[in-house]
């Protein structure tokens, strides 16, 4: 008990002490952003700050304190607003520029190993001699395997200033010795669009996987590539894109808008509100236009999503999506440390906030609300959709819903049909992953010679690689189920083969071969063929 009691002083100063130390900060550091938030009371706060250094039993540590409150604190406003270290902010704010130097690869951790899972073309790793199923099992000298071979401890050690290097251990298939490989730092290029090409004569398709700074210059490329083939239609697939910045989602939405039309609004307690409307310069203003969503796409994903439907400038075919309508404002600390703060909500046209419900402070549960979903049967029926909001209208009188999500013009279900727990095990398992490398590498040579998507799976498709999978998973633990692979076998070939074209090819290979039977791209052909991508008030959603 005494222990106990020793601490508590501390646990109750902890938050009151953040609310100091922030609020000095914003008061005194941030040009642009000084926000007077400390009033009246910012004495009786010093004071017991002052107190607690002076006069408690044992030496405090105010800094450690604040690492350990200030999420604490923000996680009590809501979901969104978060505290980035400065050790983690680099990592945080890399996944939103064009760029970041490292040594270019795709990795996984497997089995306390560090598996390369790609290579990025013509980076340094790639120069230097790194392949996709290489081992790496030790850095600059190090051994990087068991408990410290974390994804964090990678990054950290492979990432760097350019023209520095770093040498890393690699174990290849079928060797079990060590090789070293000295790898020079470069520019890595993030390229946000991930896919641009033509699923038919008519039709192009542009991937968007976040809204990054240079997304707005990729999609202008991917549409002037799309142009000289002549496309006429055109999908845009925005499933599992997690946002970004609401810039970018502005001027994309520009591009397909005539003038003067609202995209998104903002607003909140201390934020105005502020419209952000089309120009009229625009140069897709009449193409007809499908928009793919899922529970993944938020954010900035659905803001240009809902400013398609609100302005019935496209037709919206997928799942209900995540429910982010919170506005964050990033502000750093003099020592790199970060804030991001909600400052407002956004608004769809229409007025809808599509903002799920949450709880502040409940983050476990807003964290479980998609497993909740998918329990509850919203991702296979449209009638299990639970709106919170009111009901609203688009410009053509179409009924359109808030308070969570965007829900699609027309309803995709997630496939389930030919699941079997033999899937699931293979899947989770690693084990897929594990042959698609394997297989990879012994015949590399003959892969090799395929350098098209259909090419290669055509080639793929004869190989009776679900069979060969079996026969790998059955001598890796996982017992061969013949009934249950036959009923998967639709699903293992597609993921398997994936994987493998995927470590072949790139990227867009990958979603080539994924799309090609896709329900949601056969429902966006099905749509253009109809003259529906522009919906009309009478516009019926099909399940």
């Amino acid at each position: 008990m005494k222990t106990s009691n020793r601490y508590i002083p501390l646990l109750m100063a902890v938050s009151v002490v953040c609310g100091v130390i922030i609020g000095n900060i914003f008061a005194n550091h941030f040009s642009g952003n000084r926000l007077n938030i400390i009033k009246s009371g910012s004495s009786r706060l010093s004071n017991l700050l002052t107190i607690i250094e002076n006069q408690y039993v044992d030496p405090v540590n105010t800094d450690s304190l604040v690492e350990i409150a200030m999420p604490k604190i923000l996680a009590s406003l809501d979901p969104h607003s978060v505290y980035i270290s400065a050790k983690d902010m680099q990592a945080a704010n890399d996944d939103l520029k064009g760029s970041f130097s490292g040594v270019g690869i795709e990795f996984t951790i497997r089995e306390d190993t560090l598996h390369v899972q790609n290579v990025i073309k013509n980076g340094p790793a790639e120069r230097a001699g790194v392949l996709a199923g290489d081992k790496i099992v030790a850095i600059d000298g190090k051994p990087f395997v068991g408990k410290d071979a974390t994804n964090e401890q990678a990054m950290k050690k492979l990432k760097g200033p350019k023209d520095t290097k770093v040498t890393i251990g690699v174990i290849r298939y079928g060797s079990k010795k060590m090789k070293s490989i000295t790898i020079t730092r470069g520019e890595i290029p993030q390229k946000s669009i991930t896919a641009t090409y033509m699923i038919d004569e008519n039709t192009g398709y542009i991937k968007i996987q976040k809204f990054a700074e240079t997304t707005y210059s990729e999609l202008l490329v991917a549409l002037v590539t799309l142009a000289q083939q002549n496309f006429t239609n055109l999908v845009i697939d925005l499933r599992d894109n997690n946002g970004g910045y609401l810039e970018r989602a502005v001027q994309i939405s520009n591009e397909f808008l005539p003038k003067n039309k609202l995209i998104v609004y903002t607003q909140g307690n201390k934020s105005p509100r502020q419209d952000y409307r089309s120009d009229g310069h625009g140069t897709y203003q009449d193409l007809p236009l499908v928009v793919l969503i899922n529970e993944g796409s938020a954010s900035a994903a659905e803001i240009f999503a809902g400013a398609m439907q609100d302005n019935d400038r496209a037709t919206i075919i997928g799942r209900r999506s995540f429910g982010k309508g919170l506005v964050q404002q990033q502000i750093e600390f003099p020592d790199h440390s970060l804030i991001r703060l909600t400052i407002a909500r956004y608004y769809t046209p229409s007025g809808r906030c599509i903002q799920k419900p949450y709880f502040a402070g409940d983050t476990e549960g807003y964290d479980k609300d998609l497993l909740d979903r998918y329990q509850h049967g919203e991702f296979f029926s449209q009638d299990s959709i639970k709106h919170t909001g009111p009901a609203y209208h688009t410009a053509n009188g179409r009924t359109v819903y808030g308070g969570g999500g965007i829900t699609p013009d027309i309803f995709v279900p997630e496939d389930t049909t030919d699941m079997t727990s033999y899937y699931k095990q293979a899947a989770m398992s690693g084990l897929i992953l594990q042959f698609a490398y394997t297989y990879t590498d012994d015949n590399r040579l003959k892969l090799n010679n395929f350098k098209e998507m259909t090419q290669l799976a055509d080639y793929l498709s004869k190989q009776n690689i679900v069979d060969k999978f079996a026969t790998y998973a059955d001598n890796h633990g996982l017992k061969r189920r013949n009934l249950m692979i036959q009923r998967s076998h639709k699903l293992l070939y597609r993921y398997i083969n994936s994987r493998i074209i995927y470590n072949m090819l790139d990227e867009q290979a990958w979603h080539e071969f994924m799309n090609h039977d896709d329900p949601a791209i056969q429902q966006a052909l099905r749509i253009f063929k109809e003259g529906k991508a522009f919906p009309k008030a009478e516009f019926k959603r099909k399940k």
